[in-house]
Order: C-alpha cells, then sequence, then structure tokens
C-alpha cells in the first residue's frame, strides 16, 4: 500500500507501478509544459511511475520536448484547446484513460475534458498555470461544474486560486501548484561568444510576457548592453523590426527557443520579466537560483515572487521604471539579496517538487482503494 501522508522526500513514497495520464491542452515550448515535463521526468526516475501525454494541440516543438526525454505524445489535433469546451476531446480522451489509475490534467480545456469523461473512481487533479483570459464569452459555469469532479485544483499564482474559490471550490481541495526549475547541471558550457556585461530576457515573445516593454526600455538606455532575448512566438517579427528602426541593432540578439536557457543566464549582469501576466516565473526562479539579479513587473504573482528584497519590483507599462531598475543594477546603485534568491529558488528544485506531487498522489490513490475496500460486501 501507497503511504504518502505529508512528508515529501525523496523516496518516501512509492509509486512504482502506477499509471498516470497527464493531459495538456496546449503542447508547445513554455512554462506551463516545462514544468509538467521536468515533473513527469522525475516521477518516472525516482518514484516508478509510467506516463501517457495526451495534448489537445501541439506544435512540433512542443512534441519533440516531450519525446527527446522519452515521454510519447498523443495528439488529438484540436485548435486553441487551452479555453476550450469540447465534447470530441473528451471522448477521445475517455479510451485513453480507461487503464490509468490517476489522471493530472493541465489548463481548463484539458481538465474540463477529463473531468467529463473520468469514471468516479479515478482521481483528477487540476493544474491551471495562468490567470486564465477568456478569448471570448467566460466559460464560468462550466468551469464550475468541472471543478465540481476536481480531487485536487492545483493553483499556480493568485488569480486562480481566487477564481478557484469564487466558484465555490472546498478549501479542502485547493493546493498551491508548483513548477520545478532545471537542474544547475545544464549550465555548465554557456554558448560561444556570449557578451558581456549582458540582459537576458527567456519566454515567450508575445504580448503577455512584454518584451515590446523591454525593447521601449532598452531604447531610454545611453547605452544598453547587449540583450539576448531567448524565445519564440508571434511579436518576433515587429520586434525585429523594432530593432532595425531604433538603433538597437547588434545589441539586441534574437536566439530562438532554447531549452537549456541557464547557459545564458549563469553570469548575466540581469534577468528582465516584464510581463503583463504572470502567476510565478520559471525564468525569474532559474536566474535566482543562479545568482543573477532580476527585475519584473509588478502584475499577479510576480510581486510575491521578488518580495523580501529577491528582485526588483517595477510598475507594468511603464518602460522609464523599468529602465531606470535596469540601469540601476547595471552600475550597482541598487541591488537584490541574491543570498535570499538563491535560497528560495532551492525550493523549487525538480526532487523536492516531484516529491511534493508524489505524495499528493498517494494521498489520492490510498484514498480510492480505501473507498473500494469500504464498498465490499461484508462476508456473512
Amino acid at each position: 500500500m501507497m503511504r504518502g501522508g505529508g512528508n515529501t522526500l525523496r523516496g518516501a513514497v512509492s509509486l512504482k507501478g502506477v499509471r498516470i495520464a497527464r493531459v495538456i491542452a496546449k503542447l508547445e515550448p513554455g512554462g506551463a509544459q516545462l514544468g509538467a515535463l521536468r515533473l513527469s521526468v522525475e516521477l518516472e526516475r525516482h518514484f516508478g511511475v509510467s506516463h501517457t501525454i495526451l495534448a489537445g494541440q501541439a506544435s512540433s516543438a512542443g512534441i519533440r520536448l516531450f519525446e527527446r526525454a522519452g515521454l510519447r505524445v498523443e495528439t488529438f489535433g484540436g485548435l486553441e484547446m487551452q479555453y476550450a469546451v469540447d465534447p470530441c476531446f473528451a471522448n477521445w480522451i475517455a479510451p485513453r484513460v480507461e487503464a490509468t489509475d490517476l489522471v493530472h490534467a493541465h489548463m481548463f480545456g484539458a481538465w474540463w475534458a477529463a473531468a467529463r469523461t473520468l469514471a468516479p473512481s479515478i482521481p483528477l487533479i487540476a493544474s491551471e498555470h495562468n490567470a486564465l483570459r477568456w478569448p471570448g464569452q467566460p466559460r464560468e459555469h462550466e468551469m464550475s461544474a468541472a471543478l465540481a469532479r476536481v480531487d485536487r485544483f492545483c493553483a499556480h499564482g493568485p488569480a486562480s486560486r481566487a477564481l478557484a474559490e469564487r466558484l465555490g471550490l472546498p478549501p479542502d481541495r485547493l493546493v498551491e501548484g508548483i513548477s520545478a526549475i532545471p537542474d544547475q547541471l545544464e549550465f555548465a558550457a554557456p554558448p560561444a561568444g556570449l557578451r558581456s556585461p549582458r540582459i537576458v530576457y527567456a519566454g515567450r515573445l508575445h504580448e503577455e510576457k512584454g518584451p515590446d516593454l523591454l525593447l521601449a526600455a532598452l531604447e531610454l538606455l545611453a547605452a544598453p548592453p547587449a540583450t539576448y532575448l531567448l524565445g519564440a512566438g508571434p511579436l518576433e517579427d515587429p520586434l525585429r523590426d523594432r530593432v532595425s528602426r531604433n538603433g538597437l541593432a547588434g545589441r539586441v540578439h534574437f536566439c530562438g527557443w532554447r531549452e537549456r536557457v541557464g547557459r545564458w543566464l549563469a553570469g548575466a549582469s540581469v534577468c528582465v520579466v516584464p510581463s503583463r501576466q504572470e502567476s510565478w516565473s520559471q525564468t525569474a526562479v532559474h536566474a535566482m537560483a543562479l545568482g543573477v539579479p532580476v527585475v519584473g513587473t509588478a502584475v499577479e504573482g510576480l510581486p510575491q515572487t521578488l518580495a523580501d528584497g529577491r528582485g526588483l519590483i517595477v510598475a507594468p507599462e511603464d518602460p522609464e521604471a523599468l529602465a531606470a531598475a535596469i540601469a540601476d543594477l547595471l552600475t550597482g546603485r541598487r541591488v537584490t539579496d541574491l543570498d535570499a534568491a538563491r535560497d528560495y529558488a532551492a525550493r523549487f528544485g525538480a526532487p523536492r517538487i516531484a516529491a511534493r506531487y508524489a505524495a499528493l498522489y498517494a494521498q489520492l490513490l490510498d484514498r480510492r482503494v480505501s473507498s473500494a475496500t469500504e464498498a465490499l460486501p461484508r462476508a456473512a
């Protein structure tokens, strides 16, 4: 019998032979997906779990990311599945989770579909990694109905937690969602020709991540240092045009999406997280683990991440404030508490995060076994 209790040390629980279906609404190179990948790999490596990976929609880069780690992906092939209420997706999931012991679904479209189709005997965990930004009419009625089936809701940030509470999720089914940062051993070999001093941005080139705000801040600096943008997305072409027009050519380098961001971050002068939406920021915590000063915007969960001097916080949508904070860190006029930042980041190593989820899985599986035993007819 598996016993999780509250012990989150590696090896404190055994999940050997347990089959988990991890359902991801949108599989692409992003923070939520990288967190799910690191969790899956660590659970298989140290806890004996086996995985089925099911994706509502997936990019080729997202599929390669998982398959390079030895995790085969099955894809439904839908469009914009992150916020979808799609019965066809639920029907597609159904036969693929029949033989699993537990389902962990990431993003609303995935856990709504799993809640619709999953047998009552199979525990369901839902993870919401960011504030929900409904593309059309909010589907809160459907969300509330799905939450009634969810055994545990992992809220990654204050916005998703507040929404679940407002929709009536019982407190005992609401837990803090946590993602893992990469292993420090990934940072050994920096790319050739990397310049110093340097600024590093790592994230999707998307409006919600604010790379345009970083460029606006660089334009305000008298002599901006080399700046490396690690990521890809719909803003790439407009950002490149802006760099060419505004005299930043040769200073701003577009590096594309990189799996091992730490190679660029290690030794950087500043890591900038200029987001318009950010529940936590793996990039920020990754930089903190490496002793790199971080400046971020006061949005959603980022102030808590950088609290107590672990980083600098500036107002969102304010390139002037961002430029001033960057300049202060580059010149040493202001400093961050790098020791406190490292201590904070140490809480998010992959083994520790996997152990926490292993204990949660074991608790739910034990409860299922106990309920099934109690339901057996008693002998005369």
